[in-house]
């Protein structure tokens, strides 16, 4: 594929996948009264930390275009009112200082410009439990949370490598050992260790060969399936590595599968025409839609730039 259809392509995929997730928005709106955290719906709240997540990759890029770019600073917006611009990250984190995904959450809109003092340093104290040196999570998950931490401008309890080693990828398994599950931990590891994409050079050489020689084949096959959220999921990875092998193929699929309105379907439900529904069970492969268009945008601008470094 040429870097201009890449570039083209991203565009049209992440402009329209933002496009459809602004609309889709008023699915995710929490209850104006809710104060206490237990009224705060688990499915919604992981909902609009995807939503900021997608904002801070696409206005991070700053490749898609200046109404893209917009609609990036508009959502994370609004995921920063929806959690009352902190107030309720720090009351659930004080309700379960346990709990690491407000500050996962709190980590994402941090690193898009948005601040709480009091829950920044609630954070700070937590980190200095044993209890955060020891989280009982499956592998990826602790490279996330370190990732979260390293993100707040805080030291994590391990490195990358000592994290790296536990998860399914680092061990660099047989690759027709691949399911479903195991497809997303590569996936989440990936993600996690490069910061989605900001340090792509955090991928060690040994691993960086194991997936330039396996992900062109684990892309055909999720591409064959017609499996679009765990297909974009690849692609993203794909696109953080160096010179990777090229097949246009998987990533035109991907593309031609977007619906008219920005939805990008999951490719396991069939979509229907109810907006609650589709918001619902579609949002996910949406936001990495437009992940993904944004990063191709950027990969392909830096291609042809004159110092290989594009807008980033």
């Amino acid at each position: 594929m040429t870097q201009p259809s890449l570039v083209t392509s991203g565009e049209r995929l992440c402009a329209q996948a933002m496009r459809w997730l602004w609309e889709a928005r008023r699915h995710f709106v929490l209850p104006p009264s809710v104060s206490s955290v237990d009224l705060v719906d688990v499915q919604t709240f992981k909902t609009l930390s995807e939503l900021a997540l997608a904002g801070w990759v696409v206005r991070r890029e700053g490749a898609a275009g200046s109404d893209t770019r917009k609609g990036a600073c508009d959502l994370l917006d609004f995921v920063w009112e929806q959690f009352h611009r902190g107030d309720l990250l720090h009351r659930m984190l004080l309700r379960n200082p346990a709990a690491t995904h407000p500050i996962e959450v709190y980590s994402t809109l941090y690193a898009a410009g948005y601040r709480h003092e009091g829950l920044h340093q609630l954070i700070r104290h937590l980190l200095t439990l044993r209890s955060y040196r020891a989280l009982d999570l499956v592998p990826n998950r602790k490279l996330g949370v370190a990732a979260a931490i390293r993100r707040l401008g805080l030291t994590p309890w391990a490195d990358d490598a000592e994290l790296l080693a536990g998860t399914w990828l680092g061990g660099l398994p047989e690759p027709w050992m691949i399911d479903t599950y195991n497809a997303y931990s590569v996936t989440h590891t990936v993600f996690h260790l490069t910061d989605h994409g900001a340090a792509p050079d955090r991928i060690p050489t040994e691993l960086g060969d194991y997936l330039r020689r396996w992900l062109p084949v684990w892309l055909d096959v999720y591409a064959e399936a017609g499996f679009w959220d765990l297909l974009g999921e690849l692609l993203i990875v794909h696109g953080y590595l160096d010179d990777p092998d090229e097949d246009p193929a998987p990533w035109q699929r991907f593309v031609q599968a977007q619906h008219d309105d920005g939805m990008m379907p999951n490719g396991i439900n069939q979509p229907t025409p109810d907006p609650v529904a589709r918001a619902l069970t579609h949002y996910h492969p949406t936001v990495v839609a437009a992940i993904a268009g944004t990063l191709a945008v950027s990969r392909g601008l830096a291609a042809v730039s004159p110092d290989g470094n594009g807008t980033r």
